[in-house]
């Protein structure tokens, strides 16, 4: 238990210190977007003057180190800022689309995870199989294209030539959970079949790594099926590689969701992001990408502490 709670902390203060150079990353890649932001945000009533005491208003006159510490102060009490689009507060904007963003991948995370695992053990099952070529043959197409190109493809065919299903996702603030279920079905399938075929192959590279092993063919020799032998021999030890990556796919599927959400019109966080840099909201930009990069460091941390929990040998190492 106390090297448990001490693998906690050690990779909690990794996390921490992560999220930090990431956010000084996100500033100083912010303040490197092209054009003023002053100017662009004034338009056509951009003056010397108006530009300069609207930089002087915004704090974009002063240096850069002061302008990091005033932003990762406010982060601190929890104050994302307003808006300079409509100078609402960020976390109003962002409230009710993360949790669309959060819905969006956890339906994604319903489908792919159970589908990808059982697709996998069974590629490993029967491996250099007819099945397993054609599992493979298929994932490595999937994941050859690109999202948006799935994303077209899976319009022209549900929304265009079969009407089965929209082809933009927009959602009314008050939507019942059966239209949000049909809007939402599109973006979860594109967000799916890329997801399956990474999720499918690490986890069919997996237990062939384990099913090599020399207690699973005394295990066969001693006749057990091979469903105890999938189930309750290689599984768990194949479990730490299998976690690392449904994690790292679950934060994809967070963080990324822009291209889907731009292309169905989705209300959620990637849209927000993209509108943002297209205004030169830059607290707006700031704060969506700290949220994918805190989700994304959250996701990789707690699966590193459950590969190394589900593995006695990294828990309790020798010497």
């Amino acid at each position: 238990m106390n090297s448990l709670c001490k693998l906690l902390l050690q990779r909690l203060a990794l996390g921490l210190l992560s999220l930090l150079a990431v956010s000084v990353i996100i500033f100083l890649a912010v303040g490197m977007l092209p054009g003023d932001v002053a100017q662009a945000m004034l338009g056509q009533a951009a003056t010397p003057e108006t530009v300069a005491a609207f930089r002087a208003q915004l704090g974009l006159d002063l240096p850069p180190l002061t302008r990091f510490g005033h932003w990762a102060w406010q982060l601190l009490h929890g104050d994302l800022g307003l808006s300079l689009a409509n100078q609402r507060p960020i976390a109003e904007l962002i409230g009710t689309r993360l949790g669309n963003t959060f819905t969006l991948a956890l339906l994604a995370a319903l489908v792919s995870v159970p589908v990808a695992l059982l697709l996998g053990m069974l590629a490993a099952l029967y491996r250099n199989s007819w099945f397993d070529r054609l599992l493979n043959t298929s994932a490595l197409s999937a994941v050859s294209f690109p999202e948006f190109f799935v994303a077209y493809i899976l319009i022209l065919v549900f929304a265009v030539k079969l009407n089965w299903l929209p082809s933009i996702s927009n959602l009314a603030p008050g939507a019942s959970f059966a239209e949000v279920l049909e809007r939402s079905l599109l973006p979860v399938l594109t967000l799916s079949l890329v997801v399956v075929a990474q999720m499918m192959r690490m986890t069919r590279a997996a237990l062939i790594n384990v099913l090599a092993s020399p207690y699973i063919e005394m295990a066969r020799l001693k006749g057990i099926s091979q469903a105890r032998i999938i189930f309750h021999h290689a599984l768990p030890n194949a479990l730490a590689p299998i976690i690392n990556v449904v994690a790292l796919n679950l934060a994809y599927l967070v963080v990324g969701v822009v291209v889907v959400e731009v292309v169905f019109v989705y209300p959620g966080l990637g849209q927000l992001l993209v509108d943002s840099v297209s205004k030169r909201d830059i607290p707006v930009v700031q704060a969506c990408s700290l949220i994918f990069a805190a989700t994304y460091i959250l996701l990789n941390t707690t699966a590193d502490v459950l590969s190394i929990a589900s593995n006695p040998r990294l828990m309790h190492p020798k010497g």
